[in-house]
């Protein structure tokens, strides 16, 4: 039953990374890329880390580490990439209707960022 649950959890979070990789393909910016390819890949890595812990709970102190590591660094390399693409002006699609960053700057805020 164990390593049921742990191939059910590696099995989902491999169909997560299966749409991130087309979500990669298909959105039309490369901001909506970016999103799509964190959120997926943080929510599937999580999952095969998980039930790597089933078959092997012995690793369970190492892979929560993992987990914390990842937890940390995906959102904020994302953030980092989108920020580098806004700054070198990379279009945005033409469907977008707001662009919070740079309404922002015209107002004279710093966007979060000291």
């Amino acid at each position: 039953m164990i390593e049921l649950t742990g191939s059910l959890l590696i099995l989902t979070g491999a169909v997560f990374l299966f749409s991130a990789g087309l979500g990669l393909v298909r959105m039309p910016d490369a901001f909506t890329r970016i999103q799509a390819g964190t959120k997926a890949t943080t929510l599937g890595n999580i999952l095969i880390v998980v039930g790597l812990a089933f078959y092997h709970p012995e690793w369970a102190p190492k892979l929560a580490l993992v987990i914390v590591f990842v937890l940390m660094t995906n959102p904020v390399s994302s953030h980092a990439l989108s920020r580098a693409a806004h700054r070198i002006r990379t279009p945005m699609t033409p469907t977008t209707v707001t662009d919070a960053l740079a309404d922002d700057q015209k107002t004279g805020g710093t966007g979060g960022t000291a």
